[in-house]
């Protein structure tokens, strides 16, 4: 085609292209609420928001440090977020009402799977979750939802972090290491799979080891807090990290607000569908975000966002 058929072919496109709506021209903004800086979610969340604009770059997804899930629950309820990471004890809380009326949130999709553990010092003398009592314990952001984990999992063990602990929560959550190196705590909690605290932990002078429940007591947490699950997490996760550790835990989603439009909702989780492997490349920690895990660890079905549903039933994960 020559040049000036090009021009002309614009200039009678220009009418058309004035027609269409404003709202076609502009990408979609959505908000994503994260953490406080230095933890897991605010890296996963900037991770997520490059992958959907990579996919469908008419949806734009702004993230947005918060207190974490403890926050980000209330924020989403009250539309001030369209979407929200939070944590699996957070959910399972909101969603059934402990402490509170229970939350109308949905789930567009399932994030990672949480095994919780401390982290010490490779000099530490303490070995286990009892030798750990009586000391100080960094059991993170104050409003982390690795927290609430910490709570259910010594519950379980009859043992109370306030209590039994000189229990230390942080403004942020990447002050813990930087906490741990200088002996101002005996040890770090958190979890999963390149928690950045952990990572950090690991990677300080003379490295870290990991103290997590054993047998027996993951038994009793599971016996006295079904909703946990018992999980793994491989060995090689962190630098330093031999053996396979076993734990307890639960999974992580994005929540939506109420009001959420469907079809912003199925674009979103169709974009992360279809970015999921360059997702789990720029963060391995990401590797486990799967449509198929969205729909196959969703505390219930009807907990599913509706445009999330259907796209799931598009490509028959549901």
């Amino acid at each position: 085609m020559t040049a000036p058929s090009l021009v002309r072919r614009a200039v009678c496109l220009l009418p058309l292209l004035a027609g269409l709506p404003a709202r076609a021209q502009l990408p979609i903004v959505v908000s994503l609420g994260t953490a406080t800086p230095g933890g897991g979610f605010p890296v996963y969340g900037d991770a997520v928001a490059r992958t959907i604009h990579r996919i469908d770059a008419g949806l734009q997804v702004q993230t947005r440090h918060t207190k974490g899930s403890t926050e980000n629950i209330p924020l989403l309820e009250t539309g001030q977020l369209d979407l929200g990471l939070v944590q699996g004890e957070a959910v399972h809380e909101a969603l059934a009402g402990i402490g509170r009326a229970p939350a109308r949130l949905s789930v567009v999709a399932a994030m990672y799977s949480t095994a919780g553990m401390f982290v010490v010092r490779a000099d530490s003398p303490y070995r286990s979750i009892s030798d750990l009592k009586g000391q100080r314990i960094a059991f993170g952001a104050k409003g982390s939802g690795l927290v609430i984990l910490a709570r259910y999992v010594l519950d379980g063990l009859g043992l109370d972090a306030d209590k039994d602990f000189q229990a230390v929560y942080l403004d942020r959550a990447g002050d813990g290491p930087a906490m741990l190196a200088d002996g101002r705590v005996a040890a770090l909690w958190g979890g999963g799979s390149q928690w950045p605290g952990f990572v950090a932990a690991m990677n300080a002078p003379g490295g870290g080891r990991f103290i997590v429940p054993s047998d027996p007591e993951i038994n009793r947490i599971l016996a006295k807090h079904a909703f946990l699950k018992r999980q793994t997490l491989a060995a090689g996760s962190y630098p330093g990290q031999a053996q396979v550790l076993a734990s307890v835990g639960s999974w992580s989603f994005i929540l939506a607000r109420p009001t959420l439009d469907d079809e912003i909702a199925y674009r979103f989780t169709r974009a992360l569908h279809l970015g999921e492997q360059a997702l789990a490349h720029e963060l391995p920690q990401a590797s486990e975000t799967r449509a198929v895990n969205t729909a196959r660890h969703v505390p219930q079905p009807a907990l599913l966002h509706p445009g999330t549903r259907r796209y799931l039933q598009e490509i028959g994960a549901l």
